[in-house]
């Protein structure tokens, strides 16, 4: 069950979260403007996701494109074990307007037709994801697409079942200088198992640093 917080299905229920928060209208009360700054945004999404995650249906846990088969609809999923803090919370921050369970379940039920359409999506082909700029140095330079699970070890992780099979290609689209920077970073194998999505590669402290470094640099200059 994926109940870890760096899931790809933990970060985009959270993500339909915090879609859904800046969504609903008459948000009142002392946390209204905090609400519109991100990083209050991303705390205050991130506290209603570690408290509702945990009590949600395994099948949610674990929905794919792959397995959209067996994801139930959301209007049929039993939801009698939401913790109280979370109604609480939604009354607070005025997201519903009474403490009465139907309200918080018809906001938590939103969220959830949100998130299946999402996590149950088709991915993209990868050749339709490409940007104009570097992902990690922001640079607008010529790119080359960066297998975020790299190829060499795809047999490696269908063995172990680390990633679903929709994620194998799954890129990044990076400059040559950052592309050569992931891979000096960390193996192939870490890449593929800790490091499978760019917000887990600009997480790390390195990337971060070079990030920074590389953003000065004019592409195509000479040095030395």
């Amino acid at each position: 069950m994926s109940t870890d917080p760096r899931s790809p299905q933990y970060s985009t229920f959270k993500d339909c979260l915090a879609r859904r928060v800046l969504a609903e209208p008459g948000v009142q009360g002392p946390s209204s403007d905090e609400l519109e700054d991100a990083d209050a945004l991303d705390d205050f999404t991130s506290y209603l996701a570690e408290e509702i995650w945990p009590a949600l249906p395994p099948t949610l846990h674990e929905a794919t494109h792959e397995n959209r088969s067996q994801v139930p609809d959301v209007d049929d999923l039993p939801l009698e074990n939401l913790p109280p803090s979370f109604s609480d919370t939604l009354v607070s921050c005025g997201l519903v307007s009474n403490a009465d369970s139907d309200s918080s379940l018809s906001f938590l039920r939103r969220v959830l037709r949100d998130y299946v359409a999402e996590a149950c999506a088709p991915p993209p082909m990868w050749s339709k994801t490409r940007t104009t700029e570097c992902e990690i140095c922001e640079r607008e330079v010529p790119l080359t697409y960066h297998h975020l699970i790299p190829r060499e070890v795809h047999d490696k992780v269908r063995k172990k079942k680390w990633h679903p099979e929709a994620m194998l290609n799954s890129v990044a689209w990076l400059c040559r200088p950052c592309h050569s920077a992931v891979h000096h970073v960390a193996s192939n194998e870490v890449l593929a198992r800790e490091f499978y999505t760019l917000d887990l590669l600009l997480a790390r402290e390195d990337i971060q640093k070079w990030k920074k470094y590389a953003a000065k640099q004019r592409f195509g200059v000479r040095r030395g």
